[in-house]
């Protein structure tokens, strides 16, 4: 690929990128993210091809595989572009029938025919669906548009124009004026100003400057960085190489961890291309300002989210935090002024630079302005990447995007911001979404992981999720999270096993506030708030296993039993048979019994039974 001397040159290759995708009549995009990959999606994408030659309209039809376009509760997702024709659950054998209605515009096949969940009501087109309806895309806009390996298709959609425009008509502190112009704040979880973060390491003094691209992403139910760095690195690689020429850095790192093998590939077969295309460099688009990229893989450690312990492992060493002043902007990697956003703080900035800070401010809420990916998981219709304005309420994002809760469910909560957030009660739906809000209720909004839970959660069992995570995930270099998170978890375990009592309570909150005032980093200092904010929502389900030992979602082992109802059972030997303790007897079309003594209460028995016969209490 032949490197490009300058604008003109970019402005050339873009121009040849739109024509050739207007040769096309029609663009068939198969999601490949990692949900429709897992549901088939590589085959569906093969037959698809087929389907078209077998048609002979190789000239007119193409078939695009792209990054994650978010409805992954649809696996595999198939859109036919430019109607914006969308197919849901699509398999090999449906690729000609498919490949007919692209063509012809409708009708759409029922068997791949999306329906609303509620009404039943069938709908066609992307657009109309609630889920995306309901949106503001602007970073996933073209995310099934784009394949992550063709960079042609980044720069029709004005890829590389960003950074074309801040290298030759602005200087690096009119890029960092409009940074902070624009209210961009981290959205990784701290919601710190990014153009202030920006400045900080501008003005720090050093002979050689790094920005790192936080890919760490480590929250259970998180995939909002993968998502992008699958399916459009180019826009990190963008982003990064602006902020580089804002701050005066000539070097830049993505740390990626090492379970995301996609996204480290994708991102590593761009940063090759671009470095091409002479975008990545020595004397960048011929003016003067020279940037690159390397890779640097992490080992999965959760605290390696935290700038200090992200520093120490690119360095070599275990990923443990240290105390902070310095702040990496003063002295970071190897010593030098560091500035680290996340991939999608990185993927925001061509966006701004592109279309100005007052584009990007004109959606959002008071301090907290633009959009917010979120993954919208758990018990709800709706599941996958969703993008909405910052400050958009609770209630829109669950019950509007998500649609509600499944049938025969009601919603209980939401778990904002990972095992550093907070449950929130649906009472309080209508709190809005931005950093200020959240930290109201006792939660925050973290990198952007929203997890619904319905009646059928335990809270208590909840937290104590959250505690044994953050228990194998502490690094132990401070103490009061070494020793404070495991003394936590002991006394919920207490509670959930039908021992505990009201001093119980009393002590979370005093081992909660301790970790929290005094641990090292933010991993300490944020594990306590699932369990803080759970006991401020939902004492009263702290009080049933308390008091009444019973747990009201019939989730913790200790406090449920089950047993066979006679009247019902058949006699099918169906929960004999799937019962791994064999502690299930009674002769065949005879009703069953359980022997308690026996049981581990792992629930076998109930999802085997067709009958309703084995109760849970």
């Amino acid at each position: 690929m032949s490197r490009l001397a300058g604008v003109t040159d970019l402005d050339a290759r873009r121009k040849q990128a739109l024509e050739a995708h207007e040769a096309a009549a029609t663009v068939i995009a198969v999601c490949d993210g990692p949900g429709c990959n897992a549901a088939g999606s590589a085959k569906v994408a093969a037959a698809l091809r087929r389907a078209v030659a077998d048609a002979g309209l190789e000239g007119s039809v193409q078939i695009k595989t792209t990054g994650c376009h978010g409805f992954c509760q649809c696996a595999p997702v198939v859109v036919a572009y430019g109607d914006g024709l969308f197919f849901r659950g699509a398999t090999p054998d449906q690729a000609p029938a498919i490949v007919e209605a692209a063509v012809n515009g409708q009708p759409i096949p029922e068997s791949v025919l999306y329906r609303h969940p509620a009404t039943n009501e069938p709908i066609a087109l992307e657009r109309d669906i609630p889920f995306y309806a309901h949106q503001e895309r602007r970073l996933l806009k073209h995310a099934s548009h784009i394949d992550p390996l063709q960079v042609a298709d980044y720069l029709a959609v004005d890829g590389y124009a960003a950074l074309a425009r801040a290298l030759t008509e602005m200087t690096p502190e009119a890029v960092l004026e409009e940074v902070k112009q624009s209210a961009l704040r981290g959205r990784g979880g701290a919601g710190f100003p990014t153009g202030m973060k920006w400045e900080l390491c501008r003005r720090a003094e050093g002979d050689q400057k790094y920005v790192i691209c936080n890919a760490d992403e480590g929250d259970p139910g998180a995939f909002m960085d993968r998502a992008l760095l699958e399916g459009n690195p180019h826009s990190v690689i963008e982003g990064m190489a602006i902020g580089g020429y804002a701050i005066g850095a000539s070097r830049g790192i993505m740390y990626i961890r090492a379970e995301y093998p996609l996204a480290v590939r994708n991102a590593a077969l761009a940063i090759e291309v671009a470095r091409e295309m002479g975008l990545l460099g020595e004397d960048i688009l011929g003016t003067g300002f020279s940037f690159d990229l390397d890779i640097v893989t992490g080992a999965g450690a959760f605290v390696c989210g935290e700038e200090t312990a992200l520093i120490a492992s690119i360095e070599g060493f275990a990923g443990e935090p240290r105390p902070r002043p310095p702040f990496p902007a003063q002295r970071g990697l190897f010593g030098k002024p560091t500035n680290i956003n996340n991939v999608e703080t990185w993927a925001n900035i061509p966006l701004i630079i592109r279309h100005g800070a007052a584009w990007f401010s004109e959606i959002g809420y008071e301090r907290s302005r633009g959009t917010k990916i979120f993954s919208l998981v758990g018990e709800v219709q709706n599941t996958g990447l969703v993008e909405v304005p910052v400050g958009m309420t609770l209630n829109e994002i669950v019950f509007e995007v998500g649609g509600g809760p499944k049938p025969g469910r009601t919603i209980k909560a939401v778990q904002t911001g990972g095992p550093s957030g907070g449950c929130i009660p649906a009472s309080l739906f209508d709190v809005r979404v931005d950093y200020e809000s959240l930290a109201q209720v006792g939660s925050i909004m973290g990198s952007g992981g929203l997890i619904v839970m319905d009646d059928r959660t335990c809270i208590v069992d909840v937290a104590r999720y959250y505690l044994r995570f953050l228990k194998s995930e502490s690094c132990g270099k401070c103490t009061p999270c070494r020793e404070g998170v495991p003394r936590m978890l002991e006394v919920l375990d207490r509670i959930a096993s039908g021992e505990g009592s009201d001093a119980d309570i009393d002590l979370l909150g005093q081992l909660g506030r301790t970790v929290k005032g005094a641990s090292l980093c933010g991993l300490g200092q944020t594990a306590a708030n699932p369990v803080l904010s759970s006991i401020r929502h939902f004492r009263h389900e702290f009080d049933a296993h308390i008091h009444e030992k019973r747990c009201p979602a019939a989730v913790c082992t200790a406090l449920i039993t089950f047993h066979i109802d006679a009247e019902k059972c058949t006699g099918c030997t169906a929960c004999a048979r799937a019962c791994p303790q064999q502690c299930i007897t009674g002769e065949r079309k005879q009703p069953h019994v359980i022997d308690p003594e026996r049981c581990i209460k792992c629930g076998a028995c109930l999802d085997a039974c067709r009958f309703d016969a084995v109760v849970k209490e």
